[in-house]
């Protein structure tokens, strides 16, 4: 009878933390590519479903209309005042290439305006976290890790006494990263998030304190998204859609845009089954930015379970949603 009633509480105690919706810090490089879109999507669609709670969304680079494009998609999803945080480097302004962050931030309202509006990354990083309960954080980075290799650096300050990385052990429970790839020779690989900011993402594969799991380049390459989302014609008025259709229209592209940073936010809300395993490995980065495979088991790197096509089906359908 004691078993029992233990079994039937562990049972209650599952089902309640699953349905607790997953605090979380998005990390993006949003501008230079728009999957980071379809991963915003995907991250308000699980707030609207009580899935996911978002605490910040911060960028880790300076690209012109970054902090903008941010504003604008936290404000179509009715959620204009999630606390938008830019990383604070001397990187000169860019312009997306494609044109269509620029035609989202033309079109759609938002009440940030420029980076400039935005705050520090680290120090939004460090005040959000410092007032998390322990343990409960899941931060999603789909960019590279500037900010995050600044945050273990950080000092202590008027928001927590801990240093940067005592700071993440206490509060962070998981990191879920786009990141690395594996290539033909199973021993390592060039990625972008990865390589832009070697030394960052050395210190971070090096020195991060909580768990980690990955998704790596050829997990997304092979997860098209898109065409359905642009062919929608019962969504209108969705900067979602708008970026979509300005990029793979510009890209004459009619397959769809691979999915490297929605599967990210898929995993880090709703966990990896049945879509994925994992296995274990461990990276370290080399100074030309190569990311290669060495002894250790430090990271959960994701393998398909399902096929491709039946976790794009499940992605795209959430890049659809449309906000309450």
């Amino acid at each position: 009878m004691k078993k029992l009633f233990f079994l039937l509480c562990f049972s209650w105690w599952q089902i309640s933390i699953a349905q607790k919706p997953v605090p979380v810090i998005f990390d993006t490089d949003i501008a230079p590519d728009y999957d980071d879109v379809g991963a915003m999507a995907l991250l308000h669609a699980f707030a609207d479903n009580g899935e996911a709670k978002i605490l910040a969304t911060i960028s880790c680079n300076a690209f012109e209309t970054t902090v903008p494009t941010l504003s604008v998609l936290n404000t179509y999803f009715k959620r204009p005042d999630i606390p938008i945080g830019i990383t604070k480097t001397k990187e000169p302004n860019k312009l997306c290439q494609q044109k269509w962050a620029e035609a989202i931030v033309e079109k759609y309202p938002h009440a940030v305006k420029s980076n400039d509006e935005a705050e520090n990354a680290i120090t939004l990083y460090r005040k959000i976290l410092a007032a998390q309960p322990d343990k409960s954080v899941t931060i999603i980075t789909v960019g590279f890790f500037t900010n995050l290799a600044n945050l273990l650096d950080s000092k202590a300050d008027q928001y927590s006494s801990l240093n940067g990385k005592d700071l993440v052990s206490k509060k962070v429970k998981r990191l879920v990263s786009m990141a690395a790839r594996i290539d033909t020779s199973k021993v390592g690989g060039y990625e972008f998030n990865v390589l832009v900011d070697a030394p960052a993402s050395k210190k971070v594969f090096r020195e991060w304190p909580t768990p980690v799991i990955m998704s790596g380049f050829e997990i997304g390459e092979k997860i098209l998204t898109g065409i359905r989302l642009i062919n929608n014609n019962s969504i209108q008025n969705s900067p979602v859609k708008d970026a979509f259709q300005v990029a793979l229209t510009k890209d004459n592209n009619k397959l769809g845009r691979n999915s490297w940073d929605e599967t990210a936010v898929l995993v880090a809300v709703r966990g990896m089954s049945p879509w994925f395993t994992y296995k274990e490995l461990s990276f370290d980065v080399q100074d030309n930015g190569r990311n290669v495979i060495i002894p250790g088991k430090k990271f959960m790197y994701l393998q398909f379970k399902q096929t491709p096509a039946e976790i794009g089906k499940l992605i795209e359908d959430l890049m659809m949603h449309q906000p309450k």
